[in-house]
């Protein structure tokens, strides 16, 4: 490896990028054979409402999402990345057997938000980390990788969940238990598979969250925050989707399909749209993305039969394949390096404040006014979005 020009190791993507990608598989494995199935069982076994199911998705979600801030800041502070994320990984994977023992909606939640406190942990210094592991030039690239190959492991795990129950006659809580095993070969796998690089200064570094840190971030990383704040507000919790499934008539066993089709397109996507994001504008390619969730969005809300549901749905899988790698990527470019995961804790804080108001917003939708109205109003914050992205292009720092 050693003999091979720099100049060809910075066109290939560097291995421990792949293996941050296999972690991140392996967990998504963990994670979707319980929540393709949670829905389902919130709302059939312990009896819970739509409007329970949003607040719980909101909490849950929006935990995840603001504690990233949190770990970002506290990654670039120490300069460290690696042990925040297993330290998340490993609270990802001590959740699991709490959904399997649970018996009402307080325990569910209290399973979510240990769960998701686990993400949130991790999320940003691993995205951090991705960015300090990856050439410049293949950034876009880097992230799609990471992101497809997290996303196998959300099409398998549903996929697996529904052969199992099937093997086991719809018993949710014997499923739940084997989520277990994948988590924790994920913490396994991060802890001794990537090498983190060294630190790129050994300067003192300015307390977290300090404002002269703060007033580094550039106007161009404000705007993608704010963007990304709309968008979320557009993309309320996947529970929906399966829900949507259920409400079409599919056999118990069989919802957790939806999010196996749904994350195939995902990630069969995600990669060559990240590689695309480095060679043309991002706006452009986020706003295409905007577009295919409205149309996913008209078609969930109106559709009559199961055909249109299911176009519906893998038209969602195709918007985040789109969107997901290239919104981390735009937050990278209009930061500093030594702020990465400050940048990242920041957006997705506002972005959580955003999923906070979104999943609970789509529950009550659901439960006072109907399914289609949940979906109507996806589609009109994304519309939303798309004319502030038409006010004003972010910018990519030369």
């Amino acid at each position: 490896m050693d003999h091979i020009p720099k100049a060809k190791q910075q066109r290939r993507i560097p291995a421990d990028i792949w293996v941050l990608g296999f972690v991140s598989m392996l967990m998504d494995i963990s994670s979707e054979l319980v929540h393709s199935l949670l829905p389902v069982f919130l709302v059939s076994v312990v009896g819970a409402s739509a409007i329970t199911l949003g607040l719980i998705e909101g909490v849950a979600e929006s935990t995840a999402l603001i504690v990233k801030m949190f770990s970002g800041t506290v990654s670039d502070y120490l300069g460290r990345r690696k042990m925040l994320a297993v330290l998340g990984y490993g609270l990802g994977a001590l959740s699991k057997p709490l959904f399997a023992i649970a018996t009402s909606s307080g325990m569910v939640l209290t399973a979510r938000f240990v769960d998701r406190i686990g993400k949130g942990i991790r999320g940003a210094p691993r995205d951090a980390l991705v960015a300090d592991i990856a050439p410049p030039g293949l950034r876009g690239a880097a992230y799609g990788l990471r992101q497809s190959l997290d996303t196998v492991g959300a099409f398998l795990g549903p996929l697996l969940a529904v052969a199992l129950m099937l093997l086991w006659d719809n018993n949710f809580r014997a499923v739940f238990w084997v989520a277990i095993i994948p988590g924790a070969l994920s913490v396994a796998l991060l802890f001794y598979g990537v090498r983190e690089p060294a630190p790129q200064s050994r300067e003192r570094r300015a307390l977290p969250l300090h404002w002269r840190e703060l007033q580094r971030l550039s106007c161009g990383y404000w705007w993608v925050v704010a963007i990304g704040a709309l968008f979320t507000m557009a993309r309320f919790s996947e529970a929906f989707l399966v829900l949507r499934a259920q409400q079409g008539g599919l056999p118990t066993a069989s919802v957790p399909l939806v999010l196996v089709a749904m994350n195939f397109v995902y990630a069969t996507a995600a990669y060559p749209f990240g590689k695309l994001s480095d060679r043309i504008g991002h706006t452009k390619l986020l706003a295409f993305g905007m577009l295919v969730l409205i149309a996913a969005d008209l078609l969930l809300a109106y559709a009559q039969t199961w055909e249109l549901v299911f176009v519906g749905v893998l038209l969602w899988g195709l918007h985040m394949g789109m969107t997901q790698g290239l919104l981390a990527t735009m937050v990278t470019d209009n930061a500093p390096a030594d702020l990465r995961g400050t940048a990242f804790g920041f957006f997705n804080l506002v972005s959580g404040l955003a999923m906070l108001l979104a999943s609970p917003l789509a529950g009550i939708l659901w439960d006072r006014l109907g399914p289609s109205f949940t979906f109507l109003a996806g589609a009109f914050f994304c519309a939303l979005a798309l004319e502030v992205i038409g006010l004003k292009r972010v910018r990519r720092p030369r």
